[in-house]
């Protein structure tokens, strides 16, 4: 196992007092069998008028924060700990009828998998479906696992990661075209690539372990990661990460899943000005371990 500590820090600058309206905000993990949250802390500056806490559509912990005063300033810092448990869901045991491709859901499951199996994003002339059939061999079965595997890892080497200051994700066809986008990307680009072989997939955000990063509280990532989730029967919601060529939750901090990226926004709200009123915008994130000089396993 191993105990990680994450802090994000999100900060909103004004050219002038601006109030502002209900913010929301997803970071607490998702507890389960292979990470357990053992402590959580929440700053905002100004000082809220209230902080509540719901659980949304899909079971995601959200803090919605409401404020009474105006300021140039907003500023959001976040912390958590927790223990962690490196697991590699495609080496469990796939129901039998699963193995390999193509299968069928069991109807139970297909009812409630249904809106994640189907496609989201406009593809006309079905390239991303073309693009998804070439992992599949031509003649003899192909293996679920290594189908998905391979689908992860080609687009960990063969597309580009690169950050843009543009908000919300790229259509997947766009990526595609590009071969090139963030992680957000490349997760909803393998998630529809799934969904056009009949796979369900559904988006999650979260944060990321760098070990190069490890012991630094001055250089983090600079914002959350997104990966994906295949359901595949008998193994659950398998996880892949495209952009870093992980299967399996290898360093990976799950905070909150969707059918949507548009659905997993880590941080939402508005305030009540002109957009002029606006300066810029920071946000720092750190992922470390917890003693700040490994690993702690047991």
């Amino acid at each position: 196992m191993t105990i990680f500590f994450v802090r994000h820090v999100t900060s909103y600058r004004y050219k002038r007092p601006v109030e502002f309206g209900e913010h929301r905000l997803m970071f607490r993990p998702r507890d389960s069998f292979d990470q357990t949250l053992l402590s959580s802390r929440l700053e905002v500056d100004p000082k809220p008028e209230y902080i509540r806490w719901i659980h949304d559509v899909f079971g995601n912990c959200v803090a919605v924060i409401g404020f009474a005063q105006a300021a140039r300033e907003l500023r959001f810092e976040t912390a958590i700990r927790l223990d962690h448990t490196p697991h590699v869901s495609i080496d469990l045991q796939i129901d039998d009828e699963a193995l390999t491709y193509p299968f069928s859901y069991d109807p139970d499951e297909a009812l409630d998998l249904e809106r994640t199996i189907e496609r989201h994003y406009s593809d006309p002339d079905d390239e991303v479906g073309k693009w998804a059939g070439q992992f599949l061999r031509i003649g003899q079965p192909t293996e679920t696992g290594h189908l998905l595997m391979t689908m992860c890892y080609a687009i960990h080497e063969s597309f580009i990661y690169a950050r843009r200051s543009a908000h919300g994700t790229q259509a997947p066809l766009e990526t595609l075209q590009l071969r090139r986008g963030t992680c957000r990307d490349f997760a909803l680009l393998m998630m529809e690539a799934a969904r056009s072989l009949g796979l369900a997939a559904r988006f999650v955000t979260g944060y990321i372990y760098v070990p190069d990063r490890d012991g630094s509280t001055t250089l983090g990532g600079g914002s959350t990661h997104a990966w994906c989730q295949i359901y595949l029967p008998g193994a659950g919601w398998a996880e892949f990460d495209p952009t870093n060529g992980i299967v399996g939750n290898r360093d990976l901090i799950r905070v909150g899943v969707a059918r949507d990226p548009r659905q997993a926004v880590p941080l939402w709200g508005s305030y009540d000005g002109n957009a002029s009123d606006f300066d810029d915008m920071s946000v720092q994130v750190n992922v470390t371990t917890d003693d700040l000089g490994g690993r702690r396993r047991g």
